[in-house]
């Protein structure tokens, strides 16, 4: 590990506990913080998630996040009404700039929460945690409120996979952290640069790219590096990260999704075949399945039109 690492190790990791609430709520003054959870087909935890962080964050008590929003991303289930129920603002991803048509994807989702949330900083949630802590906002938004030379902060935990502790993060381990620790060795120090909890100021998010799928994880710690360097990024220990599991075909998608982005940042340049086939069992054997890998990145919002109009407002 670079000497640098291990530095920033010290300097810009730490745990929920270093900063207890009061604090970040002294610390918060005039400072906006939105929640955003992207969901698609999230009726089982969703509602969970919005419960507690209402009951918890967002009290007279404890005034720490000042909006939450589920974006709906297309869901055929009950989503969008038991998030409602619970008492988020739920917004349609496709009702978000519709002059540009949506595509599926969780960074399309992303990328277009920034034009409807107006928090100084913006914390993103993921839908499907079960056993959902308040932790997990309060662990990545302190740092942005109490350190004004931190501009992004990743969530980290153990990931158990199913009753089995550590074993989560198939792709972390297989795919991203390689290539990190090969290509962006200053990041080598994230122990979960794919998670879907982070924190980071709106300054920085809307000057960023947003890959339109998997790769969007990757593609912003890369970019965020590049833009305010390693001493902006930070880390910090929540705990214990419980969510629903995806088979190996859909991990094998997401893997292509993160090499590309990661491809795309190294070179630059075209890509040969952005196609993925993988293989199923079928009734005459193994049958080929063949999956376009996401090669589109939403640009920086700040080049937006709606979005630089909605700011001069």
């Amino acid at each position: 590990m670079l000497e640098e690492v291990e530095r920033w190790l010290d300097r810009r990791s730490w745990s929920v506990a270093d900063r207890p609430l009061e604090r970040i709520l002294a610390a918060k003054r005039n400072t906006r913080v939105s929640v955003v959870l992207p969901a698609l087909n999230e009726e089982a935890t969703v509602g969970d998630i919005v419960t507690v962080i209402r009951r918890e964050l967002m009290s007279e008590a404890v005034p720490l996040v000042d909006e939450l929003v589920v974006i709906d991303s297309g869901s055929t289930d009950r989503t969008a009404e038991v998030a409602a129920a619970a008492g988020a603002r739920v917004v349609a991803r496709d009702a978000i700039l519709p002059r540009i048509p949506a595509v599926p994807g969780k960074g399309e989702v992303l990328w277009r929460s920034l034009m409807v949330t107006s928090g100084d900083v913006v914390c993103f949630v993921d839908a499907d945690l079960r056993d959902f802590s308040a932790d997990f906002v309060t662990g990545i938004v302190g740092p942005l409120l109490t350190d004004p030379e931190v501009d992004l902060v990743k969530a980290m935990y153990d990931r158990p996979f199913g009753d089995t502790p550590g074993q989560g993060g198939r792709v972390t381990e297989l795919v991203a952290r390689p290539l990190l620790n090969l290509h962006w060795p200053q990041l080598a120090g994230f122990v979960q640069p794919l998670g879907g909890e982070y924190a980071a100021r709106r300054s920085l998010l809307e000057r960023l790219p947003f890959p339109v799928g998997y790769g969007v994880e990757l593609g912003l710690l890369v970019d965020a590096l590049h833009t305010v360097g390693l001493d902006g990024l930070a880390q910090v220990d929540v705990g214990v990260r419980k969510h629903r599991h995806q088979d190996g075909q859909a991990l094998g998608r997401m893997a292509a999704a993160i090499y590309r982005t990661a491809q795309l940042r190294l070179s630059r340049g075209h890509l040969v075949r952005p196609r993925l086939t993988q293989f199923e069992r079928g009734e005459k054997g193994f049958e080929p399945r063949t999956y376009a890998v996401d090669t589109e990145e939403r640009p920086p919002m700040a080049e937006i039109a709606e979005y630089a109009r909605r700011r001069v407002a």
